[in-house]
């Protein structure tokens, strides 16, 4: 498996895996209506390649010889600064998305992204890392905090109309 930063011909696939990643995992908890108008404005190929070619978003890819494993995204400034109670953090950075392919989960890529997501924020002299969680994703919620995440707010995420409870997680880097 090799780890690499995401180039412009990776936009399909990797518009493709966000999509299929949101779908398998969380797809069951919205209406078509919903589901499908947070795909079009996450992970449409226009939406990533956006994120790709803007200068907030940091991608990296994992792939194999066949097809891209996994990938992560950083983004600076953090989306969830504002959300945060912590008050002497002073330059986040969020992690937006760290998705494997649905069949390739437990096989140590979201390690092994994860590891670069936070290397990467402290070489780019980042302070914290934030990001949100479903409340209900205990799994998530145990792998983040392997890497010493905690909790420290209750968040809203919208699919759509619908409103999730969700949990803003920070790793302080200092």
């Amino acid at each position: 498996m090799i780890l690499r930063p995401v180039s412009l011909d990776d936009v399909p696939a990797l518009a493709m895996l966000g999509r299929e990643s949101f779908i398998a995992a969380f797809g069951h908890l919205y209406s078509d209506k919903d589901l499908s108008a947070f795909l079009e404005m996450v992970y449409s190929d226009a939406a990533v390649r956006e994120e790709v070619e803007g200068p907030e978003c940091i991608h990296q890819v994992a792939h194999d010889d066949l097809r891209m494993l996994g990938y992560v995204k950083l983004r600076a400034p953090s989306w969830y600064a504002e959300d945060s109670p912590t008050e002497d953090i002073r330059n986040p950075i969020a992690l937006g998305q760290l998705y494997t392919q649905p069949d390739a989960t437990g096989r140590g890529i979201g390690a092994l992204l994860m590891e670069w997501a936070i290397a990467e924020a402290r070489a780019r002299g980042h302070d914290a890392i934030q990001l949100s969680v479903w409340s209900q994703n205990l799994g998530g919620q145990r792998f983040y905090q392997r890497y010493g995440f905690a909790k420290v707010a209750d968040i809203d995420f919208y699919v759509g109309e619908h409103r999730d409870d969700e949990f803003l997680y920070e790793l302080r880097l200092d």
